[in-house]
């Protein structure tokens, strides 16, 4: 059993020092998910504390059928989204951003750096940038991003392509 398990069981038997050593473990990690979705820094560690809270309080429901780290995820990701439902920032209306083509190829875009993305991807409108980061960062497929979103899967693929399109305009027009 790797250290991680190990601090899972001991969480179970309601170690509060193990419980302080797998945040330790996963507080960077996890911050950078509640991050990649909510871009205010002190929202952002706000929402990660609070899934840390509901991991260990459903500690035992852990089943060891994914790593504790990847169980953990899902929980931040899930707590940023109610997050950002409790702001009613979830979507944009197609009708919200003009002028943006459903359109959009892979071919048109070649980032010059990572960190020029970062930073246009903070412009994005939430709903643009919740849907393509969960499905190009954390690899949900579109069934599942509708799942966590309670959104229907053309309303996620219509919000990929437009977030998609609209990134790649904002990191074209800072050149």
């Amino acid at each position: 059993m790797d250290i991680s398990g190990q601090l899972v069981e001991q969480c179970r038997r309601g170690d509060s020092k193990a419980q302080f050593e797998l945040y330790k473990l996963y507080a960077n990690a996890m911050f950078s998910v509640s991050c990649r979705i909510i871009p205010d820094k002190m929202e952002a560690e706000d929402a990660m504390q609070e899934a840390f809270f509901k991991a260990f309080d459903k500690i035992d429901t852990f089943r060891n059928e994914v790593t504790f780290g990847a169980w953990l995820k899902r929980i931040v990701i899930n707590t940023c989204i109610d997050h950002l439902k409790r702001k009613r920032l979830l979507t944009v209306s197609i009708d919200d951003t003009p002028g943006v083509s459903a359109q959009a190829s892979d071919d048109d875009y070649s980032p010059e750096s990572v960190e020029e993305v970062k930073v246009a991807m903070q412009k994005l409108p939430e709903g643009y940038r919740l849907v393509l980061t969960l499905h190009l960062i954390d690899g949900y497929e579109y069934d599942e991003i509708a799942e966590m979103l309670g959104i229907a899967q053309s309303t996620v693929r219509s919000q990929f392509v437009r977030a998609k399109q609209r990134l790649i305009e904002l990191v074209k027009n800072r050149k």
